[in-house]
């Protein structure tokens, strides 16, 4: 067992419940390391997790570990790991303005927030998926192959990166940046910056995320 990463899963978890972008029964959070998982409950309060309450998951997808049933989001967990060798933490969250989206089935995208285009250019919508089972992953897989963060079909959001950490700033960052772009639609009528000036900006996103 890694205490370091059961620590960095309930510093997560708890940073993600102060910000109200997780509750007891929406969000989980999850690393990876040695084959292992390790996995946020089922059904508790983010704010209050203990070390022993987080499951540890083998390969064989048999819990080892953790006095609680990991989150019925396990599978998905599981499941987005395979994706990408790089991926060493996820975040599955519902933020209200991501989540919003996701409910419309709306990207949210954007040719006047610089630091968006450059940073994660547009975040897509995967098709709906039961969530609890693999079926919600499938339509995510094409996007995560150049993105880290998608939104899911009438649910929420999932982000990945090289730790539950590194995932998690990202759904910050994505829900501060939705936020913003809905305020300003809501304010007046967004300008946009040049052609040349969102290629530009594109081009950095995509020399930083090519695989």
């Amino acid at each position: 067992m890694d205490r370091e990463l059961i620590n960095q899963v309930l510093t997560v978890a708890k940073r993600l419940d102060e910000k109200n972008l997780v509750n007891a029964f929406e969000g989980n959070i999850s690393a990876k390391k040695d084959g292992l998982v390790y996995i946020t409950p089922t059904g508790k309060n983010k704010a209050l997790l203990k070390e022993d309450m987080i499951a540890v998951i083998n390969e064989d997808k048999e819990q080892i570990g953790g006095c609680c049933r990991p989150t019925s989001e396990l599978p998905m967990h599981l499941e987005t790991y395979r994706i990408r060798e790089d991926i060493g933490g996820v975040v599955h969250c519902h933020p209200t303005f991501l989540t919003a989206h996701a409910i419309c089935n709306k990207p949210v995208e954007t040719k006047g927030y610089p630091e968006m285009m450059a940073n994660f250019k547009i975040f897509e919508v995967a098709p709906y998926g039961r969530p609890g089972t693999e079926e919600i992953l499938k339509g995510a897989v094409p996007v995560f192959a150049h993105s880290d963060v998608v939104l899911l079909g009438n649910h929420g959001v999932l982000a990945v990166g090289e730790t539950a950490e590194d995932a998690m700033n990202k759904v910050e960052a994505a829900e501060a940046i939705t936020k913003a772009l809905y305020y300003a639609g809501a304010l007046g009528t967004p300008l946009d910056l040049s052609e040349e000036e969102c290629e530009y900006f594109y081009s950095i996103y995509d020399s930083k995320y090519r695989r």
